[in-house]
């Protein structure tokens, strides 16, 4: 199966473009991070690129910036081209079936305005998502349930 899950900030402003057939795209760089080296505590980034399609794209051009937090859903797609000095060159690329904004516009700085220093995947905290007991929808489910091994055959 061949899905990816990405979670990460737009490392450039995203340009919309258009193919031979007139059908909108959008390539972009999401800074995703791996967690910290414990050796030296610094945080270990991969930055991958993406492709999203059609409205996808017109949406992610319109409302996301560099440093946008997205969240993406696709696939893995390899290819491979000939470049002008007949060299053949291979791709990877995420092709998005879904984005979602986690942050728009407006506040991917953090709300920075004037002269402030543009900012970097290192400059962000993961968000700490936090479930209220009172909002369980399973704190009143009573006793453990246990799953036989065998159910699973």
């Amino acid at each position: 199966m061949n899905c990816v899950n990405l979670v990460g900030r737009l490392t450039a402003k995203p340009e919309l473009r258009y193919t031979g057939s007139n059908i909108p795209y959008v390539r972009f760089t999401v800074a995703a991070s791996r967690g910290y080296n414990s050796q030296q505590g610094q945080p270990n980034t991969d930055f991958i690129g993406c492709i999203a399609w059609r409205r996808s794209a017109e949406n992610i051009v319109n409302y996301l910036d560099k440093g946008s937090m997205v969240s993406v859903q696709g696939y893995i797609q390899t290819g491979s081209f000939t470049d002008k000095d007949g060299n053949r060159r291979y791709t990877t690329d995420v092709v998005a079936d879904n984005v979602q904004f986690l942050s728009s516009r407006s506040n991917s700085n953090g709300g920075n305005t004037g002269n402030a220093p543009e900012p970097t995947p290192y400059d962000y905290e993961p968000a700490q998502n936090t479930v209220n007991v009172d909002d369980d929808p399973f704190a009143d489910f009573g006793d453990n349930v246990s799953i036989d091994d065998n159910f699973l055959d």
